[in-house]
């Protein structure tokens, strides 16, 4: 049976081109999980950091804003919030676990240790 995904949701495999050519990668995980590892280029903003944070998005490309987190249950909930607020934001399904499994390139914060989803 194939996945229905909602107009605001993008699986993983679809998010080719980011982050690159201006394309805004949005990842709301906490600290910890994104010195871990996470997307190369991504920008990070703590999903309970984002609404006083939120001004910080005026200054990225004028373009859709991928959010995503370990899951996608967090960037689901960030991305509804973004779109009631006015952004253009696109939750990305499956999330950094299914980034990692799908081979997408990752950076960490810890020099010497392979990057990982935690």
């Amino acid at each position: 049976m194939d996945t229905v995904v909602s107009p605001a949701e993008l699986p993983t495999a679809e998010v080719r081109d980011l982050p690159k050519d201006g394309l805004v990668l949005l990842d709301v995980r906490e600290d910890d999980e994104w010195a871990a590892g996470h997307a190369p280029g991504a920008v990070h903003i703590p999903m309970g950091e984002l609404p006083a944070r939120v001004g910080e998005l005026a200054e990225l490309p004028d373009q859709p804003i991928h959010v995503i987190c370990r899951s996608g249950g967090r960037s689901a909930r960030a991305t509804a919030w973004l779109n009631q607020s006015g952004w253009d934001a696109v939750n990305v399904a499956g999330g950094m676990g299914a980034w990692q499994r799908e081979g997408r390139p990752m950076v960490g914060e810890h020099p010497g240790i392979e990057p990982e989803v935690i």
